[in-house]
């Protein structure tokens, strides 16, 4: 029996300021709620530039408590006003100087389900994020939404399989990637790596980029965000490399059942063998 789910991904340019930024957000999700989906995931950090192309302590100034925060409380009514399941990926303070990359789950109903913090934390020119944030300690939450059974995975965690298995184990049925990756480092990667995920772990992903080149350096966000099924197929078009866009996309959750009935990766799993991955 079909039990098909609309869902949405917006990528966006850097306007040039955080107010305009969740502005053009908030905006974004009245559009997706007119078309009717039922859940939207934003772009890594999403009310900022992607302020990791540089090692400036003055961008801490983005970091905000989650959930108490101004911006988690404006999107909770956003959310209760259209409902609609909002993912939004943030810049979280736990207290002064611990800082992480955070996404935070609201339901339709307006509440705060709770958040993923980024795991896999990375040091390269231009992604200069150990500045910035500590490596999550949430594990793979995985959060019962109106809109069915979401996870997150952040940018850079897409590169490691253990995390895209815990969040299948968990019960996803979708699963969001919200991110900032620019072409020269990664496009060979980002048709390769989520849909790969999708039909190991036999769920849907949503991957989010970010486009342009912001004023802090010169990556280039190329967009192409896409939602793929379980079977590596795309759902509708991948996105464009260079404007805004909203992508809105049917995903019928019974192709999951469908998948798992035949491949049986969960069946043949073999955690007795998987020591050596674990140990340090």
């Amino acid at each position: 029996m079909s039990r098909v789910i609309r869902a949405a991904l917006f990528q966006t340019a850097w306007t040039g300021d955080k107010e305009s930024m969740i502005q053009v957000h908030e905006q974004a999700a009245r559009d997706a709620a007119a078309q009717g989906a039922q859940v939207l995931c934003f772009q890594e950090l999403f009310y900022g530039p992607y302020f990791c192309q540089v090692q400036d302590p003055a961008f801490y100034e983005y970091a905000e408590r989650i959930p108490e925060g101004p911006i988690v409380r404006r999107f909770q009514a956003l959310a209760r006003e259209l409902g609609i399941v909002l993912v939004l990926p943030m810049y979280e303070e736990e207290q002064p100087g611990v800082l992480y990359n955070t996404a935070a789950v609201i339901d339709a109903d307006g509440s705060y389900l709770g958040k993923y913090r980024k795991t896999h934390i990375p040091q390269v020119r231009g992604f200069w994020e150990k500045f910035y944030f500590r490596p999550g300690n949430s594990g793979w939450p995985v959060f019962d939404t109106r809109a069915g059974r979401i996870g997150v995975y952040i940018c850079y965690d897409r590169h490691f399989p253990e995390g895209w298995r815990a969040l299948g184990l968990a019960g996803a049925e979708i699963v969001f990637n919200p991110s900032a990756t620019s072409r020269g480092l990664s496009g060979y990667l980002w048709q390769l790596e989520q849909p790969a995920a999708a039909v190991a772990n036999e769920y849907f992903v949503g991957a989010i980029n970010r486009v342009g080149v912001e004023e802090l350096g010169d990556n280039d966000f190329y967009g192409t965000s896409y939602f793929v099924d379980p079977e590596a197929r795309f759902v509708g078009e991948v996105a464009g490399d260079k404007e805004t866009e909203l992508l809105v996309r049917d995903l019928d959750l019974a192709k999951l059942r469908e998948v798992r009935d035949r491949w049986q990766f969960y069946r043949d799993r073999a955690p007795g063998a998987y020591g050596p991955l674990t140990a340090p």
